[in-house]
Formats: structure tokens, sequence, C-alpha cells
């Protein structure tokens, strides 16, 4: 029995309790489930063997509120892994040993990751249990230099790549006259007179075989390790099988020596399955490295060095060197190499490695800066705020390593096929091979059926299938400014129809902005702004702040006198002169009649400032939470795709539905407060809708919880948003249909994978039986087996690859002028 810990949100009240433990209590292997409602916090036992953390969080999602697994997370290196079913035996293994929540294998980037119990877990527990199992588990430090953890990885993937190529070329060189020699007769080749005995020959083939074994030994060293293990995997298959193939024709080698009995040899067939599986494995190792290249990317982003000013002197560091308070310079066209905020200087800064917006973004004192993102025109000097695991990169870096470690539920029939996959491919194979036999045919026609059975089946294609879609599909969203957290949440993308959307800072950009200006009794509209700025810049009103944004290139006068009345406005004396800034009241009780119609900007959602100055009405400003650029043009895209839109927004209805017009949406819920969103996305599920929600990632956060996926607008310096699925590094709401779209791809694409990979089993394995000889056909040539299941698993990854051609689509910006 093993005890797992979980954080609940949304929990308000004892009901909330006895639901969450009736939710949890309710999934299969949960013996009890305790619920505080003061701390926060439920405490579960359950069958570690029988119970996937992951149900238990479902469970809880179902109910209304979101559990969170408290534990330790660790990653490993698992070498010696071939197949699926090697995947299964070192998940089961490590899911055994105590302490052990939660564990799931990648074979594609050969990884365990776990949720643990850190003072239950036996020291080296996992490396004991995953080398029992065959295994050998490696550690990753977490605190390590992530670049130099996959500099090193690489390295050892290229001196694999070498290695596997040599001994291709070794084999291939032996193979090549093995097949010459055992087949060539067959052809009319010529022959040297001497290797026309059949005990010459049967000798040579047999000196040139041996080798052969001996350069890929390692498929019977851990193939029959694992047998006997009972964990057979591949290697196994492969093993057994030309063991069979091999050890028959060396007795019939030995019956022509003592007896001179005519036989038939399959040295050839051994010779050239383990050539074309080595050969096979070498174009798989290299497409799996490809499938990787998204991460080592993200990497390779941050410069190596950085220019630190130490007393008064500009010294040249190691980026990892630099410390928190540390004074960092760098120059134009240079990568900015930590965190931080800038002290003096002025440039644009190209952030699109990071948050995939392609638009240079102006920097000045006080403003941040991202480690990796590319200073362009001008010099700037700032103080490092964030270094090492904590910067922006590594924390994309780190989300992204996490999503490619998840497992998709889609993947759960070939998890579970994966773990019987080679026994019954063993039983299939001798049960076919006896029935040949005890049918009247020989034992040579029996061995063939065997050793093509097991050389064609292809577990490798299964166990690929699906992590290798996630690795491509979870880089290409972070090119794009898109974190997609699992990959259960990479595929219940794919499946939204309804998209509920948050106003402020999804749909319009957050931050109030002077939208237009309408001027009188002669005055310009760069005076009017200036007179309403040199008042604004004594006043701490939000609405304020919009107008100084706007005047931000004036040379603002000074004020005297200088009153601020809450509720009304404000009012100072410029050049000896009064003036008046705010609403309509305000300018009642200054005696001043305003008879100008203000419709059109309280219908558009605006709200009016008036500016007057010796009792004349100089300007109304009219200020608004701006619409995004993009806004109109993703919410056309959602529901051109057939998804519901619904926006959901605090404000009164005139502004909502003002709002709603300009981007086009027709389903509006307004004056809702923050802790009621949950409840309207509850509501549309219980419809049976899919529904994903956009907000901010703070006031939205019980409403992002209770969605199937939930999307936070994260500016590029804060990713770490916990109550999402998806973090939006750009906050743009065009980012949201870039993420269905890569959803949807990658879904069809990891569809398509497990569609080959079962039809070629499926298809594959009769034929090796005999079910196309059974009705006068051929009979399949082990050979020929061994060649198609070494270029399965590869069809796979290339497959998967193709989602490396995924771009973002284009859609319109309009932008508001003033």
């Amino acid at each position: 029995m093993t005890e797992g810990h979980f954080s609940i949100e949304g929990m308000v009240c004892a009901s909330c309790v006895q639901a969450v433990t009736d939710a949890t209590q309710a999934v299969p292997g949960v013996k009890q489930a305790i619920v505080n409602l003061a701390t926060e916090k439920m405490k579960v036992a359950f069958e570690p063997k029988s119970v996937d953390v992951t149900a238990v969080e479902q469970a809880v999602k179902e109910a209304g509120y979101e559990a969170r697994l408290q534990a330790a997370s660790q990653t490993y290196n698992i070498e010696g892994m071939v197949c699926a079913s090697c995947v299964a035996a070192v998940e089961q293994a490590a899911a055994a040993t105590a302490g052990v929540l939660k564990a799931s294998v990648n074979l594609a980037t050969e990884k365990l990751h776990i949720n643990v119990d850190t003072q239950q877990l036996p020291t080296g527990g996992i490396e004991q249990a995953v080398a029992a199992a065959g295994y050998q588990a490696k550690l990753i430090d977490q605190e390590e230099d992530r670049a130099k953890v996959e500099a090193d990885q690489r390295q050892r993937k290229q001196e694999q790549l070498q290695q596997m190529w040599r001994r291709f070329v070794a084999s291939a060189c032996l193979t090549i006259p093995l097949l010459y020699l055992a087949m060539g007769g067959m052809l009319g080749a010529p022959l040297p007179q001497w290797l026309q005995q059949p005990l010459a020959s049967a000798l040579v083939e047999l000196v040139l075989t041996v080798p052969v074994m001996w350069l890929n030994r390692d498929y019977y060293r851990i193939g029959f390790s694992t047998w006997f293990k009972r964990h057979p995997n591949m290697d196994t298959l492969v093993a057994v099988g030309t063991s069979a193939a091999f050890i028959y024709s060396f007795v019939q080698t030995v019956q022509l020596i003592v007896v001179q009995h005519p036989a038939e040899f399959y040295y050839e067939a051994v010779a050239t399955v383990l050539t074309l599986i080595t050969l096979g494995k070498y174009f798989e190792t290299r497409a799996k490295t490809k499938t990787a290249h998204s991460l080592t990317a993200l990497l390779n982003l941050a410069p190596k060095t950085a220019v630190v000013l130490q007393q008064g002197q500009q010294v040249t560091v190691n980026a990892s060197d630099v410390k928190t308070g540390d004074t960092v310079i760098v120059k134009p066209g240079a990568s900015i190499p930590v965190d931080g905020k800038i002290l003096s200087g002025q440039s644009s800064v190209d952030e699109s490695m990071l948050t995939g917006e392609s638009q240079p973004v102006n920097k000045q004192p006080g403003d941040q800066v991202i480690g990796a993102s590319l200073n362009q025109t001008g010099e700037l000097t700032y103080q490092a705020t964030k270094v090492g695991a904590q910067t922006v990169l590594a924390q994309i870096v780190k989300l992204v390593e996490t999503a490619q470690e998840s497992k998709a539920p889609i993947a759960k029939l070939a998890d579970v096929i994966s773990g019987i996959f080679v026994p019954v491919i063993m039983a299939l194979a001798t049960l076919a091979a006896a029935g040949w036999l005890f049918t009247g045919h020989s034992l040579a026609f029996s061995l063939t059926i065997f050793v093509a059975v097991l050389v064609i089946a292809c577990p490798c294609a299964l166990g690929l299938a699906t992590p290798t879609a996630i690795m491509v599909g979870t880089g290409k969203g972070a090119e794009n400014g898109i974190l997609i957290k699992d990959g259960a949440a990479l595929e219940a993308m794919a499946g939204l129809d309804t998209l509920v959307l948050d106003k402020t800072g999804t749909i319009t950009k957050g931050q109030p902005a002077v939208t237009a200006i309408q001027t009188f009794n002669g005055y310009s509209r760069e005076t009017a702004l200036q007179l309403a700025a040199s008042l604004e810049q004594y006043s701490e009103h939000p609405l304020g702040k919009a107008v100084l944004t706007a005047a931000d290139q004036l040379t603002l006068n000074p004020v005297t006198a200088f009153k601020a009345v809450p509720g009304y406005g404000i009012q100072g004396q410029i050049a000896g002169t009064d003036v008046y800034l705010g609403n309509q009241a305000w300018l009642a009780k200054q005696q001043l009649e305003v008879a100008t119609s203000v419709a059109q900007f309280t219908a558009a959602g605006q709200t009016p400032l008036y500016l007057a100055k010796d009792n004349q009405l100089v300007a109304i400003l009219a200020v608004a939470d701006p619409v995004k650029a993009t806004s109109a043009a993703a919410i056309a895209a959602l529901r051109k795709h057939g998804r519901q839109v619904v926006m959901l927004t605090g404000d009164n209805e005139q502004t909502a539905q003002a709002v709603a017009k300009q981007v086009g949406v027709s389903q509006v819920i307004s004056q809702v407060l923050p802790a009621d969103k949950a409840q309207v996305v509850a509501k549309l599920q219980q419809q049976g809708k899919k529904v994903g929600m956009v907000g901010d990632g703070i006031n939205d956060a019980p409403a992002l919880a209770q969605a199937e996926v939930g999307f936070a607008m994260g500016s590029g310096t804060d990713v770490a948003v916990d109550s999402a699925d998806v973090v939006l590094l750009n906050s743009d709401l065009a980012t949201v249909v870039t993420a269905l779209n890569l959803s949807q791809r990658t879904v069809r694409n990891i569809k398509e994978n497990l569609f080959w990979a079962f039809a070629y089993n499926l298809i594959g394995v009769p034929i090796a039986m005999g079910l196309l000889y059974l009705f006068g056909g051929p009979l399949l040539n082990p050979m020929i087996a061994g060649a198609a299941m070494s270029f399965s698993s590869v069809s796979v990854l290339l497959n998967a690859l193709r989602l490396k051609r995924f771009k973002a689509p284009r859609l319109e910006e309009k932008r508001s002028v003033v």
C-alpha cells in the first residue's frame, strides 16, 4: 500500500470535502481518502500496481475541483531499452518500488520520470529495481546545467550512431559474400569448384556467420537476459529466432560431416536478419535524435558567456557564473544571457525565439529582459534578477521536457498491448511452427515459419507511435510560444468544441488607452492631449496613465493648485489658467454646460473624459481597454472551424456588448465575478460541451482548472501558471488558434502512427505464420521479415517528423489608431 498527498483547489465548505472524498474513493484501487479543508490537502492510500495517479486527479477534476500530486520529481536516463515491451518492464519495476507514486517511461527520449515520496524511497531503490528488470538507470541531477546534460547525451548518441554504423558495415561485408555463396547457385552465379561442394559451402557459411553474430552480440545478451528475467523484449525475439536458425543449421552441418546427409542451411538468414535489423536500428536512432531537436534548439539559444561589470571593469564570464544582482552589459547584436531589469540604455529586443512574437519589443530603463532573447539596436545595461534554473528559458525547457516525458490517454491501448506483446508473439511462433510440423511439413519448413514470425513482429513501432509525435508537437508549440504541460492536454485540445474567453487581458490588452480625441473651439489634438497629460501627471488614476502613455512624446506643462475629487475628476492651473478634466458631472459642477453627444463613445464601451479651459470645452478624450490586433481574426478562425465562442467578463453589459461587436462574438456573459467563472464553465460542460477556458491565469484560476483545457495568457516573464494546461507566452489570442491546429495535427499523426503500428503487426504476423502459403501463396522468407521489421519503426518516426513542417496560421491584424 502506498500513500500519496495531493493539494486540492476549489474547496469552500464541508460539502466540497465530501465530494472530493467520494470522487477519490470511487477510483478502483483507492482504499482511503482523507481530505483536510483547512490545509486544502488530501491523503490517499492506494495500491500502486492498480491505480494510476492521473486517475485520481481526473476524478477530482470531474467533481469540479483540482487535485495536484505533492511529490518530488525525478528523472533517470535508462540504458538498454529497445522496444515498447522494455518500456512496460521499466515502468512496472519503478512503480513497484516503495515510495514511487507514479512512473512514466518515454522510449523516444529513453528517460524514466517518476513522482516520489523521497522519505519512503530507499537509497538507490530505482537503480536496483531497474537493474533487476535488466536495464540501467542513472539519476539526472535537476540542478545540473541542462545544456551540459543535453550536450553529453547528444555526444553519447553520436558515439552510439557511429558504433552502430561501423557494426552494420562490418556485418554487411560478411553478409554479402554469404548471400552470394548461399543463393548464387540458384541464380546461376559463378562459384569456384571447391565451393560447390556441400560440406565446403556449409563450413564457409558457418565461418562467415559466426563473426556477424559476435558483432551483434548485444541482441543475444539483452534478449536472453530479459527473457530469463521474465520481461522479454524485441531483442528476445531476434535472439530466439536467429539462435534457432543457427542451431538448426549447425546441427545440419555436423550431420553433413558425420553421415554426409543432404541438408538445408539458414546461415544467410541469420546474418542477413542481424545486419538488416542493425541498419534499421541505425536509422531509427538517427530519427529519434531529430525528434529531440526542439529541446536542444531551445537550450542552445542561451549564450555561453556574459559581460559583467566588476569594480568598474567589463569582464567576460561564463553565463552559468552570473549571479543575481550582477550588472550585465549586452552589446547590439548579442544575445541576453540571463533575465533581468534594465538599468540604462534603450533598444529593440527580438523575443520571437521564446514567445513566437515576430515584432521586436522596445525596451527602456525599468523594463524586463528575458535571457536568450536577441538585443538588436542599442547597448543595454541591466541587473540580473533570475539566473540558472530560475530563468524563463530554464522554466520553458523544464515544461517542454516534462510534457515530452508524459503520456497521452490515446496511448493506453498501445501500453496494454506492449506489456504482453512479446510473450504472445513467441507463443504464436511456437504454435504456428508446431502446427505446420504436425500437418506433415518438414522441420526446415516449420523453422522458417518460427523465425519469420519472431523477426517480423515489431513492438518498437507501438512504443514510438505516441511519444515521438508528442515530442515533435510540444517542441513545435514551444517554437511558437505555446507551452503544453502534458500529453493529455495536447490530446484534449483537439476535442474542444467551445472556447470561453475572458475579456480583459485576453480579447483586450488589459491596459486602458486613449482610443479617440474629439476637439472643439479651434484646439488641436496635440494641444488637447498636452493639457490633459499635464494634469494627469499628478494623478494616480488608471485612466490617467492611459492619457500619459498617449502623450509620451509631448513636453508637459507645470501645474499649480492641483486638486483631485474622487468620482468626478481633477483640476489645476496651467500658465495661470484653470484647466479641468473629468466626467460630465465634474464640468457641470464648474457651471460648464456640455451639449455634445458622446453616444458614439459609450456605445463602443469607451469612457469619455471632458477637458475644459477658460470656461470652454477643449476636447473629449475617449479611453477604453483596446482590443488586441488579432482578436477579431482569431475569433473568426475559431468560429470558422465550428467552435462555439463565449466571452466572459465582469464588466457591465454595455461595455461587454461593445467589445463583443468589435470582435464578432455573439454569446456574451457579463457582470460575472471571478469566483463564479468556474460555474459558467461547469454549466457548459453539463450541456455536453468540451470546454477550453482562456484567461490571464490569476483571477481566472478556478475556471482554468474547471475546463477540459485551461489556456493561460502568460507574459514572457512569467511562464509558471499553475492552474493552466497550456501557457501562451505572447498573450495573443491568435496563439490559441495555432495551439488548436497543432493539437489536431499531432493527434492525427499519433492515430496514423498507431494505425500503421497495429496494421503492420496484424498483417505481417499472420503472413509470417503462413497464411498466404495456406491459400497457395508464397512463404515469407525470414530475411524479408527482418527487413520489414527493421523499417516499420523507422516509418513511424519519419511520419512523426512530418510535424516539423507545421506552421502557425497567419491571421489579419487590426490595430487601433488614435
